[in-house]
């Protein structure tokens, strides 16, 4: 396939531009153009699914099985809960009036905000573009869509159907570097949806505060996974290793490190040894379901790692295909590089605690994390982590599922990201809650106005 080229500032000043006009003719308020175009967005995944997921093994070796689970499903799933209650979650709002303001009457409308940017990651490429644009196009938006130039295949294809699917004043695609993304985020919008690293999203809110645009972050970080006393070993070890093992751990709510009870730490790690093997078999680099690395830049980060701690299960790896075996690194200091930023990869480092208390006190002193991961029985144990903690999203018993639900709302914390999105909060991030109050004429009560002579009375009543 040829080097994907840049697309001109020129031509993005002029979709922008193309597009805003698009919106201000008012041919996306009607809910029904709305469903009509999230019914083309689902037609379309189905006809593109063959050359979706063949792109996605090309770019990143993801089996068409873990295609199809973790990227196209979930955005059919999104497309089809959008569709079933876009009228209700659309339709004005009655609230109450309080009665110093009668005879008025309230409600809350629901406006789209206007012209979107969505700004996609590498690692779940259709996901994390298609996902949002549900939202815009359920909210009546219109939408650039920025995909990854790291996974050029599933780029191009992504393009031409988006190509095929949308008219480009309604939605379109730009292809391209970060320069690319500098000259994106030069024009006005009025929402910005940004999904990648911390580093990345401060440029993204930087640049959207010149225009006083809002945004959506959805970013990363360390997630822990603590695994207590009480923990189901077995259980834990095959949830935690799916976990890992789902796209070679490059995912943003992927398990980050382990904060092991000292006294289960053997029994977890032969445990995690045994399911790793039973996910992927003896040899990984032969699993077909098994993905790679990225880029080598990526890779001789993750190896340089490996460096930080003794190695208990794993730790081969083979450049040339960018592969890296389930790892599990034992006696890794608090302080150690690994430790610092968000791994992205199937690296595993692995501290002990003694206490409940102590494990949360560690994860405290971190930035909030997008997951937080807790294995135990204790009921007790387990409010108290989640009172004394904060993250985007949690699972007790289990890691990654949350994602899943698409009646959960899924976004970050703090250094982890900012809004949320997923089913009636995609709705709602894209839209503008109006207030709007009714009064009638046939009555005009004097109290409100100057010189405010019935004020005593008045006081009484508020």
């Amino acid at each position: 396939m040829k080097t994907m080229e840049n697309t001109p500032r020129e031509e993005i000043r002029r979709i922008v531009e193309r597009q805003r006009e698009f919106f201000r003719s008012g041919r996306t308020l009607d809910l029904e153009f709305r469903r009509d175009n999230l019914r083309a967005l689902e037609s379309a995944l189905h006809k593109w699914e063959g050359r979706l997921a063949d792109a996605l093994w090309q770019d990143l070796h993801k089996s068409y099985e873990e295609a199809y689970l973790t990227e196209l499903s979930i955005v059919l799933g999104e497309v089809k809960n959008h569709i079933a209650h876009l009228g209700r979650w659309a339709a004005p709002r009655r609230v109450c009036t309080p009665l110093k303001m009668f005879p008025s009457r309230s409600k809350v409308i629901q406006e789209p905000l206007g012209c979107s940017l969505i700004i996609a990651p590498w690692n779940y490429p259709v996901q994390l573009l298609l996902n949002p644009l549900v939202g815009a196009i359920s909210a009546g938006c219109t939408a650039v869509l920025k995909p990854s130039p790291y996974v050029p295949r599933v780029s191009r294809v992504m393009e031409e159907m988006i190509r095929e699917t949308f008219a480009p004043e309604y939605v379109a695609v730009v292809q391209g570097n970060r320069e690319v993304n500098t000259a994106l985020l030069e024009e006005r919008y009025d929402m910005i949806f940004f999904t990648g690293s911390p580093s990345l999203g401060r440029r993204v809110m930087r640049a959207a505060s010149e225009h006083l645009t809002p945004v959506v972050l959805e970013l990363g970080g360390k997630s822990p996974c603590i695994v207590d006393r009480d923990a189901d070993i077995p259980m834990a070890a095959r949830r935690i290793a799916w976990g890992k093992s789902l796209n070679a751990g490059q995912t943003c709510i992927a398990p980050d490190y382990l904060l092991v009870h000292a006294g289960v730490k053997e029994r977890l790690i032969e445990a995690l040894r045994k399911e790793f093997e039973h996910l992927l078999g003896k040899n990984p680099q032969e699993a077909k379901h098994f993905v790679r690395i990225v880029s080598d830049k990526a890779f001789d980060r993750l190896t340089g790692y490996l460096k930080d701690g003794n190695v208990r299960i794993g730790g081969t790896y083979d450049r040339e295909e960018r592969y890296i075996h389930p790892t599990v690194l034992d006696g890794v200091e608090e302080d150690s590089p690994i430790m610092q930023e968000e791994i992205f990869g199937p690296l595993f480092p692995l501290l002990t605690f003694n206490t409940t208390d102590e494990a949360i006190a560690f994860v405290n002193r971190r930035e909030k994390p997008l997951a937080l991961y807790y294995f135990g029985e204790d009921r007790g144990n387990i409010g108290k982590v989640l009172r004394h903690t904060s993250s985007g999203g949690a699972c007790i018993n289990d890691t990654i599922m949350h994602i899943a639900n698409e009646n959960l709302p899924f976004g970050g914390v703090g250094h982890s990201g900012m809004s949320s999105y997923h089913g009636k909060e995609s709705f709602l991030v894209f839209s503008h809650q109006r207030a709007v109050v009714t009064t009638p004429t046939w009555l005009d009560l004097p109290f409100r106005y100057m010189p405010y002579r019935f004020f005593g009375m008045v006081k009484r009543v508020l």
